[in-house]
């Protein structure tokens, strides 16, 4: 058994993660409540289920530690159990989290969201990304009058819901009439979505995208679609899930300077306490409201919503992100990491094979086979041997909580696997290498 940062084999085993992965799947469908989390996403056997974590380590029920990327699917930033997000909490688990009226934690979180986000004139707090984004398709779709939404066909995730759903290879349950109505355009190409807005010429209701992902904006491109918003009468909503706070305090908006009519945040914005918003102008966001003389929009209506030690937590991480500087911390990080990853990489003759992309605050990592092509296999033989020397990386997204040991370690297990990875290239199959079945993708038809 693995502990601390001592070299795992790559044989190691799980037995108690591998009970409970089963223990999982017996009651919970997917053995996950994220299939981004689910055990197939990990070599066989190898998918750890995880006891507790604390900063950027986190320990499974076997007794190994790992130093962890991607905290939470982005969500834990600052790292597990930071301090003055737990403090935050605590305060207000003994004032009670729930209330038949609003609580002042309302007023008081509302106005620090606004202030961080100035490019934003109303909030409204939800649990979870997908409510808040499908609540700006509904408003824009009351505010246009108009059926069909377009969604950037290049990025991976928008909503639970069936505007979005239904358009991804597990569309099962979801109405045909329904998908007609949800419309793509690729990333970065004005010219083919003035295209599609013509051809559903006073359709489109709204453009949907993620302003940034693992490619920059090219220069005026973003400010190219508020434009084509603004002429075409739809409205312009950035899903800042996972660039809020880590491109600036105030997401990509922020940072390039193009204002959407709505934009919707979470992720970190909680740093793993349930909390999102949706955020946008007045007159859009009224419309949810009860001051206006117009038909009624049904937003955003949670039971849960605005538990106060949620809104707590979301002030907490906005103040330590102001106060301390963590946008910067985590390109800082990101940098090192991605530097080291690539030298480690081209150091053993796979740099053109294991490729780190993204902004430095959200690095992720393609696996490619000797043709070029993305790979599961050689995914997995990467990823069992990261799992093997302690490091937990679906992706290499960091968290402000990584030390200097911790990538130093990382880059050194990564070269490691580099090694390995070159035998399995040159064998021309990573078979060998795999003991199993190759991990899977999240968004595939067949189980």
């Amino acid at each position: 058994m693995a502990t601390e940062h001592t070299e795992q084999t790559p044989e190691f085993l799980l037995p108690r993660s591998r009970t409970a992965n089963e223990r999982l799947h017996a009651m919970i469908p997917g053995g996950a409540h994220t299939y981004a989390k689910g055990d197939d996403q990990y070599p066989e056997n190898l998918a750890p289920v995880i006891s507790h974590g604390r900063g950027a380590h986190v320990w499974d029920i076997d007794g190994n530690r790992y130093v962890e990327y991607g905290s939470g699917l982005r969500s834990v930033s600052l790292g597990h159990a930071h301090p003055r997000v737990t403090e935050a909490v605590r305060r207000e688990l003994d004032r009670g989290s729930n209330f038949v009226r609003p609580s002042i934690v309302e007023v008081e979180a509302a106005e620090r969201f606004l202030a961080t986000v100035p490019t934003a004139e109303m909030v409204k707090f939800a649990k979870n990304g997908s409510d808040a984004t499908t609540a700006a398709v509904r408003l824009a779709r009351a505010a246009t009058g108009r059926p069909r939404v377009a969604i950037c066909a290049d990025h991976p995730f928008f909503s639970v819901d069936d505007w979005f759903i239904g358009t991804t290879p597990m569309s099962a349950g979801v109405p045909a009439a329904t998908n007609e109505l949800t419309v793509a355009f690729p990333y970065g190409d004005l010219a083919a979505t003035e295209a599609l807005l013509s051809r559903y010429q006073d359709e489109v209701a709204c453009l949907i995208l993620e302003p940034a992902t693992h490619t920059e904006p090219t220069p005026g491109y973003l400010a190219g679609l508020r434009e084509l918003a603004d002429r075409h009468g739809c409205v312009l909503i950035f899903d800042e899930m996972i660039t809020g706070f880590r491109w600036s305090e105030a997401g990509a908006q922020g940072l390039y300077g193009v204002v959407p009519d709505l934009s919707t945040f979470g992720k970190a914005l909680g740093n793993g306490f349930a909390v999102s918003a949706l955020a946008g102008r007045r007159e859009l966001m009224e419309l949810g409201g009860s001051r206006h003389s117009g038909d009624r929009v049904f937003l955003l209506s949670t039971t849960h919503g605005a538990e106060t030690h949620s809104l707590a937590a979301a002030m907490a991480v906005q103040t330590t992100y102001a106060e301390e500087g963590i946008t910067a911390q985590l390109h800082a990080l990101g940098e090192r990491l991605a530097a080291g990853v690539r030298e480690a990489a081209a150091g053993t003759g796979v740099g053109e094979h294991i490729v780190v992309r993204g902004r430095a605050s959200n690095l992720v990592f393609a696996t490619l086979d000797g043709n070029g092509q993305p790979s599961q296999h050689y995914r997995t033989l990467f990823l069992r041997r990261l799992l093997a020397g302690g490091v937990l990386a679906p992706s290499f997204v960091v968290s402000s909580a990584l030390g200097d040991a911790d990538i130093e370690h990382t880059v050194d297990v990564v070269a490691q696997a580099c090694a390995v990875y070159r035998k399995a290239l040159d064998a021309g199959d990573p078979t060998p290498w795999l003991a199993g079945r190759p991990v899977k993708p999240v968004f595939r038809r067949l189980v």
